[in-house]
């Protein structure tokens, strides 16, 4: 089965995109492989490219009109079947969709009457053959939004090939935070805990990877014990950071997905966060690490108040993995698992999305 993949956008980075393509379905080819694999790593491009795209949308948003992320596929390859990444179609042929969070199916206007309206019009055409959530949060939200179409909503998650490692032994336990965008993914958060921990026990040491703002750097200068680095390749990650930590200490207040929570568990690091969108559907809580609740009467980034309790907590759950070994290394291992044969498994991915075209190109 020849699947064309489209793109809202020329190119993805996205990791969800690029195992689709390294690890098909069995019989399935994709065509339009314009992807790149892992994070944006360069200062000047990664500063431009976040200004440009907060621009954007900010300015869409506040004009509310409803702009509905949509894309034609226009080629001269023969295909089966289009499979459209995060976005919608406009062709009159056979086509699935893929969402992480029910907000990309609109660049702006996501929440009005006439969004909704135009949206639906698209999802019910007979073309429009499933809708993929990428988990279970997504799947309901959308069927929320549409009941009219809910039947036609199914989950395919994140499909991951489990890492060959060797875990580096030290007598020292590593915290790590990785992200982006350092107060987004909630790094000062991270740090604070972090700073506390470092200095309470000696034999704990911390690596944070972000663009680290220099007030932050500076107020954490004197901590000898906490390194920090810039963005660096995702290779460079898979080889030398994750093998090389213990724990693995991310809010991800932004993240209505988060990669970063299934290449910690895959690395049989437990995960310390905080509750968001999907986040009961990555992490299983006092398994694969601990999920702080959170007020939810407060937006995605937490108030004063509230961040003080955060941190004590992401203090108190951490220091309880630091002490007891044996629990550390059974979410390690269960991590690793749920990677490695669960629901984050290439096979379990694979067998989800091959029914999933086998249907839309029979019905």
């Amino acid at each position: 089965m020849k699947v064309y993949l489209q793109y809202p956008w020329k190119v993805s980075d996205s990791q969800y995109y690029k195992s689709l393509i390294d690890n098909p379905p069995r019989e399935v080819g994709y065509l339009s492989k314009n992807t790149k694999p892992g994070m944006i790593t360069n200062k000047r491009k990664l500063v431009l490219t976040n200004f440009v795209k907060r621009f954007l949308r900010e300015s869409l948003e506040r004009a509310n009109f409803p702009i509905l992320n949509i894309k034609k596929t226009e080629t001269k390859e023969e295909y089966d079947l289009i499979h459209c990444a995060h976005c919608l179609s406009s062709n009159n042929t056979p086509w699935v969709v893929d969402f992480e969070s029910l907000w990309q199916m609109w660049i702006s206007g996501r929440d009005t009457p006439v969004g909704r309206r135009k949206a639906l019009k698209i999802l019910k055409k007979e073309h429009c053959k499933r809708i993929i959530a990428w988990t279970e949060t997504t799947k309901k939200e959308i069927q929320e939004k549409f009941p009219e179409i809910k039947e036609k909503v199914t989950v395919v998650s994140y499909g991951m090939i489990s890492p060959v490692f060797k875990k580096v032994k030290s007598k020292k336990i590593r915290l790590l935070f990785i992200g982006r965008y350092f107060h987004d993914k909630g790094g000062l958060h991270a740090l604070e805990a972090m700073d506390k921990l470092t200095k309470k026990y000696t034999n704990v040491e911390a690596l944070v990877i972000s663009q680290v703002p220099q007030d932050v750097l500076k107020k954490y200068s004197n901590n000898k014990k906490i390194i920090f680095k810039e963005l660096v390749p995702y290779k460079e990650i898979i080889k030398n950071v994750y093998p090389k930590s213990d724990i693995f200490i991310y809010p991800g207040y932004s993240d209505t997905f988060g990669f970063a929570f299934i290449e910690a568990s895959a690395f049989g690091l437990p995960v310390v966060t905080v509750d968001g969108h999907a986040r009961r559907d990555l992490i299983t809580e006092g398994e694969t690490g601990f999920i702080i609740k959170r007020n939810k009467n407060i937006d995605w980034y937490p108030n004063e108040e509230e961040e003080k309790r955060i941190v004590k907590e992401l203090i108190k759950k951490t220091a309880k993995l630091i002490e007891d070994k044996d629990l550390r290394e059974k979410m390690s291992k269960k991590g690793i698992k749920v990677v490695k044969e669960g629901k984050f498994s290439i096979k379990e991915r694979n067998k989800r999305l091959g029914e999933v075209y086998n249907e839309a190109r029979n019905i």
